[in-house]
């Protein structure tokens, strides 16, 4: 540990000195989340970064989330420690294809999970994250045709908690690791632990949800132990998660339902990389930096915008 004490000391020093602000997503790795000023999920971290004071951000997290605090923050840098770092669901839904569906349904909406690219929130009536995804559909009349993307798990949880099957078109994307949850393994998990509480995300397939105790977001996930008598939480969702939960109820045992729910891309940033964000070749950051084109960021943040309304 005295390895990541010292890189994150480092790290702290830098951004002081680059008036920087250090987010990390809740997946990213136990050592990236202790060096953060902010941890959350990408909504809450977005909000965080739009009000923060720092003219720098530095977004441990994958590419759609980083820019989104571009879209709110447009003034200021945004960083990424590696830009590779991306989201295969993300990537699943193409600009083009969002057209041809559009063109297929011209009295549908669209509205889109977060987890999507700027241009295809350009594209988007209105988003929503799997915490608010229920209630930004509810705000439609109930005859009104939805196309819903990227995330058809996510969509068809929401179809179903607000009674429109019929009327939502769902597009064919799904996260890897949310989609690799079998309710038959959990269910073996269960039998071992018989007074656990199974938590899951709602990109998890429909067998999963089915037999969930809670289907909540990350963040609700972060909330719903304090209020439960529960020691023992199956916690479908990325791993990294787990840290987080343990920190913050250290009295209780978190099981992940699955050890290989781990997602490559949350992982590429380390601390090492995020240090030479902010040391190496400082004036050229480009490398690093996320920016979304103008009249790209203008219509992705209309959409944005009518989420947070």
């Amino acid at each position: 540990m005295s390895d990541f004490a010292a890189l994150q000391q480092e790290l702290r020093r830098l951004a002081a000195e680059r008036d920087v602000v250090i987010l990390a997503h809740n997946y990213q790795r136990p050592e990236v989340q202790d060096a953060a000023d902010h941890t959350g999920d990408s909504l809450e971290l977005s909000r965080i970064a739009a009000a923060d004071p720092h003219s720098v951000i530095l977004f441990c997290g994958v590419h759609f989330m980083a820019e989104t605090a571009y879209i709110l923050s447009p003034q200021k840098t945004v960083l990424m420690p590696d830009k590779r770092a991306g989201c295969p669901m993300a990537d699943m839904v193409t600009v083009a294809g969002l057209r041809k569906l559009k063109a297929e349904h011209p009295d549908a909406v669209v509205v889109s999970y977060v987890n999507t690219s700027a241009e295809i929130k350009a594209e988007t009536d209105v988003c929503c994250t799997s915490a608010n995804a229920v209630q930004i559909v509810e705000r439609f009349p109930r005859d009104q045709k939805i196309i819903f993307v990227p995330d058809r798990n996510l969509g068809d949880y929401v179809a179903r908690q607000t009674g429109r099957e019929d009327t939502m078109i769902l597009w064919q994307g799904w996260c890897h690791v949310h989609d690799d949850f079998r309710a038959a393994e959990i269910e073996e998990l269960r039998a071992a632990n018989p007074d656990s509480v199974l938590m899951a995300h709602p990109e998890s397939r429909r067998e999963v949800l089915e037999i969930a105790d809670v289907v909540t977001s990350t963040s609700g996930m972060l909330r719903y132990p304090e209020t439960s008598d529960a020691r023992t939480f199956i916690v479908a969702t990325e791993t990294g998660l787990l840290y987080k939960l343990g920190k913050l109820y250290p009295d209780r045992t978190f099981i992940p339902a699955s050890k290989q729910a781990v997602c490559p891309n949350m992982k590429r940033t380390t601390l090492e990389k995020a240090v030479a964000t902010l040391s190496d070749e400082w004036d050229d950051v480009l490398e690093h930096e996320v920016v979304v084109p103008e009249p790209i960021r203008v219509k992705a943040l209309a959409a944005v915008e009518r989420m947070l309304a």
